[in-house]
């Protein structure tokens, strides 16, 4: 199952561009499923509609500390994990951490409200299949995590890639109690559906100097300073 296109060259986030979100389905023969798929993501999430469910069970997670890099793909800024970084256990099954991202704005809303930043742990189990961990941010004190890498973010403009050495994905400050789950898709081409997402319901802080060095970073807004993005599905 592919994950991700590595960089941003055949697409863009801007709505009416001609390699904008509304045309991906047009770019590739392998992207139709951008489109015209019925699970699409990102999505709304509307509080009187759907709730976080105790039901489900805190997110049992096995992290641990393994190798890694960081790599500036165009569209966002990645951390890689070369070993086993561990995962989280969903229905029974454990799910690998493959890599993490973030993306301002967010593409995922509260309430039909975008929020300032979305960080996306992906995960793959032995038969390919992904499962995605979505933390959800406003403005505030800066993120920790994030905070490690800022050097590393701001120099990556035009390089492949930087080593980080052994990084610990346990540092990720996300709660595990209460989450939202949906069956949905990448949020990139190929916009591969079957992705199993779990939103975290804590809204976490971020702070502008963060948020404009991955900005900056990946050349990601528009003439106001804000990312469209139009594949929201309500």
């Amino acid at each position: 199952m592919h994950i991700y296109a590595e960089d941003e060259h055949p697409f863009t986030y801007v709505g009416e561009s001609e390699k904008g979100p509304k045309k991906w389905g047009q770019l590739n023969p392998e992207w139709q499923i951008c489109e015209n798929g019925k699970r699409q993501s990102p999505i709304n999430l509307v509080h009187a509609k759907s709730s976080p469910s105790p039901s489900l069970g805190k997110l049992k997670k096995t992290y641990k500390p393994a190798h890694a890099v960081i790599k500036n793909r165009g569209h966002d800024i990645m951390v890689a994990w070369r070993g086993d970084a561990g995962g989280v256990v969903i229905n029974g099954t454990e799910y690998k951490l493959v890599q993490c991202h973030w993306h301002t704005p967010s593409e995922h809303r509260v309430n039909g409200r975008s929020l300032n930043m979305e960080f996306h742990m992906v995960h793959n189990n032995s038969q390919g299949h992904i499962a995605v961990v979505g933390i959800l941010y406003t403005l505030g004190r800066p993120d920790t995590f994030l905070e490690k890498f800022l050097e590393h973010i701001t120099s990556l403009v035009g390089e492949e890639g930087i080593d980080l050495g052994i990084v610990s994905p346990r540092d990720i400050k996300f709660g595990s109690r209460k989450y939202f789950r949906y069956m949905g898709s990448l949020t990139v081409p190929p916009c591969t559906e079957g992705v199993i997402w779990t939103i975290i319901d804590k809204v976490r802080t971020v702070s502008r100097e963060q948020i404009r060095a991955l900005r900056n970073a990946v050349h990601d807004v528009s003439d106001d300073g804000i990312k469209f993005l139009n594949r929201l599905r309500t």
